[in-house]
């Protein structure tokens, strides 16, 4: 079992904050052995894929109550028939409990959770791992790139292309099926295995419907469920109104480059897809460093664009350049978008072994490969 501090200790300080923390994360993305990892003599572990955890707390004030001070931990509590109802009783009725649930969706998936329970809970959501936990497991950036991020595929000793099928069929019928009642497994495969081929790219669902031969509410109610589940992540442009900049079509990244280098063919990787899987790599990093802040890109009318884009205090903006060598950056784009917002950071995330600043076009950017919370 490895240790995983960003995440433990991101989870107790959420308890710190509510008694609830809803640990969320796309299926196999080790939110069961950190859960174990918190597991302690001063901790109740309840798997509720097992029939008999529904009979345990078929009545959530008597099983509260013969829980004492205990941490309790619902790993896959959305397989409970009203998981919410017990989640509201827990935090309202017994205050001195901290409960830790996990699933694959956030809370508000599914006909099961009929309240959020808001200002009860704290939502962590569960990355694959990340490129500063590499060293934790002892796997080359390379490897994390080709297999992606799953612990169970970035463990094993050859790439297995079972483990990507076998994992979007269980996607399907424990996460999609149940949650959202979609019931076409091809139509939903079809735009599924589309978004993983164009990755990166900006989405146009009509365009996508056109080219999978499905309706366009179709595609944007299977897009949703996706990004419901964290199997996609959705940005959108950022502009600031009256410039030449996109302002509507927002572009999908998959949530692991390994199933990313698997739909696409790229076995073996080739020098030319390292750029492309380290952007990906670089997103789900930025999204585990602020989780409260929203990322966007930027393009403006003439085709120049920057990577991502988050914006701080009033009119301060970070720019994040994602390159694979820093000799690939050219600072067009950044130059166009400082003139018309030009307070906030500059940092181009290369995988260097130490951070350095350089000029560039008469702006300063921080070469880094360990990209700070903003």
């Amino acid at each position: 079992m490895i240790n995983r501090p960003f995440w433990t200790n991101r989870i107790k300080s959420a308890w710190d904050k509510a008694p609830i923390v809803w640990l969320s994360g796309v299926r196999r993305c080790g939110k069961t052995t950190l859960a174990g990892i918190l597991d302690d003599e001063n901790t109740l572990y309840l798997n509720c894929d097992l029939p008999a955890i529904e009979d345990m707390v078929k009545d959530p004030e008597l099983f509260f109550r013969n829980c004492g001070s205990r941490r309790v931990i619902f790993d896959e509590i959305h397989q409970l028939k009203d998981p919410s109802l017990l989640l509201k009783i827990g935090a309202d009725m017994f205050p001195g409990i901290k409960i830790l649930a996990t699933g694959s969706s956030t809370l508000a998936a599914g006909k099961k959770f009929r309240d959020t329970l808001a200002g009860r809970k704290r939502q962590v959501h569960l990355s694959p791992v990340l490129y500063s936990e590499l060293e934790l497991f002892n796997v080359t950036l390379q490897k994390r790139l080709h297999h992606g991020g799953l612990p169970q595929a970035l463990l094993a000793g050859q790439k297995d292309p079972s483990f990507y099928r076998e994992w979007s069929d269980s996607f399907f019928s424990r996460d999609i099926q149940k949650l959202f009642g979609i019931r076409d497994q091809s139509k939903f495969n079809l735009l599924f295995e589309y978004l993983m081929r164009q990755s990166g790219g900006i989405f146009e669902s009509s365009k996508a419907a056109s080219a999978l031969g499905v309706s366009r509410p179709t595609i944007d109610n299977h897009l949703a469920a996706m990004t419901i589940t964290g199997a996609m992540t959705v940005l959108r442009p950022f502009f600031g109104g009256g410039r030449k900049e996109l302002v509507k079509a927002p572009k999908v990244y998959a949530f692991d480059t390994g199933f990313v280098s698997f739909f696409s063919g790229w076995e073996p990787l080739r020098a030319s897809d390292n750029g492309t899987l380290w952007e990906h790599l670089a997103l789900e990093y930025l999204a585990a460093l602020n989780p409260d802040r929203d990322i966007f890109y930027w393009r403006d009318a003439a085709g120049r664009e920057l990577d991502f884009v988050i914006p701080r205090e009033r009119d301060e903006v970070d720019v994040f350049e994602c390159k694979w060598s820093p000799d690939e950056f050219s600072p067009g784009a950044l130059k166009v978008f400082r003139a018309a917002y030009p307070k906030g950071g500059n940092f181009l995330f290369c995988p260097v072994s130490k951070p350095y600043k350089k000029s560039l076009g008469g702006l300063t950017v921080t070469v880094t490969s360990d990209i700070a919370p903003v």
